[in-house]
């Protein structure tokens, strides 16, 4: 049991992210994804100093060294900077089911990252397994789309194609901050505390969002942000599944196993949100979803067979 730890927390994550894109979606689309990142992180991180002060005495990892501090810091710059502000712009543009579609593109950019970077080899099943996840994601994508087409005309569709590209674009984009991130962690702390290690993230986070909301000039968002109550309850379920439970357990995951088999475990989400999809939302999933979904999942874990 212990030596499939890793696996497990991996297995975990995908479950807290499932919740989380959920969570998330709702709260993006009723107040935007820069007040969303903003308040969320606040959030995770109240948790961390309240969990670090019951446990350890200290609400910041002072113990964590000054080089993992910097390697943690820019992992939290490029995985929730980076790579959430376009992840969540994709929740509101294509909605959480397609958004982790494509999401699932992680594991694929993980193991190239980590071929380069880590030097962690790519067998030829790896390769054919590349070219499964790229087909698997074009077919869902360019399918949805045509589907749309025909049901709702020409008219709707060009406004809704722009928008679609748009959504699909940003949600790669919030994939390659996610396994850039993951990889510059595994660079920097490789043995860090994943606790530690996730609140440091977290900090480098809040701060990058909120220097990039001053520059915007778009600071008061967050604080207008606070009278949607709807929107605060969804927040604080997702803060809590995604940066507290979820990348907590991501980085453990991490630690424990290949960074291409954690990332192919918590790749899982587009498969597993197709549950709440059906039965709390009651919405309807095209075949063509769930086979692409199913086959890019299968086409990630094909990408680190040995």
């Amino acid at each position: 049991m212990n030596e499939h730890l890793g696996e497990i927390a991996a297995l975990l994550t995908s479950v807290s992210w499932t919740v989380t894109a959920l969570a998330f979606e709702y709260a993006a689309r009723r107040i935007g994804s820069l007040a969303l990142n903003i308040l969320r992180l606040v959030a995770a991180l109240a948790m961390f100093a309240c969990i670090g002060l019951f446990l350890h005495g200290q609400v910041l990892p002072f113990g964590v060294s000054r080089e993992a501090w910097l390697w943690l810091s820019l992992s939290g710059l490029v995985g929730f900077v980076f790579g959430d502000i376009f992840l969540f712009q994709a929740y509101i543009d294509i909605g959480a089911r397609m958004t982790q579609v494509v999401f699932v593109s992680s594991p694929l950019i993980t193991a190239i990252l980590g071929f380069f970077v880590l030097g962690e080899r790519i067998a030829p099943v790896g390769a054919a397994g590349m070219v499964l996840v790229v087909a698997a994601i074009a077919w869902v994508v360019v399918g949805s789309r045509r589907d749309e087409s025909a049901v709702e005309g020409p008219v709707l569709d060009a406004a809704r194609r722009a928008r679609r590209g748009r959504g699909v674009l940003f949600a790669f984009l919030g994939a390659l901050g996610q396994s850039g991130g993951l990889i510059l962690s595994k660079i920097g702390a490789p043995s860090s505390d994943p606790f530690a290690a996730t609140q440091i993230r977290v900090i480098a986070g809040l701060a990058g969002f909120i220097v990039m909301a001053a520059l915007a000039r778009r600071l008061k968002e967050p604080v207008a942000a606070c009278r949607n109550v709807p929107a605060l309850k969804a927040l604080g379920v997702g803060a809590f599944f995604g940066p507290f439970v979820g990348v907590t357990l991501g980085l453990y995951a991490v630690q424990r196993t290949s960074s291409g088999i954690a990332a192919t475990l918590m790749g899982l989400t587009p498969i597993l949100i197709l549950v709440p999809s059906v039965l709390i939302r009651k919405e309807r999933i095209r075949p063509r979803e769930a086979i692409g979904a199913a086959v890019a999942v299968l086409g990630s874990a094909m990408i680190f067979l040995r």
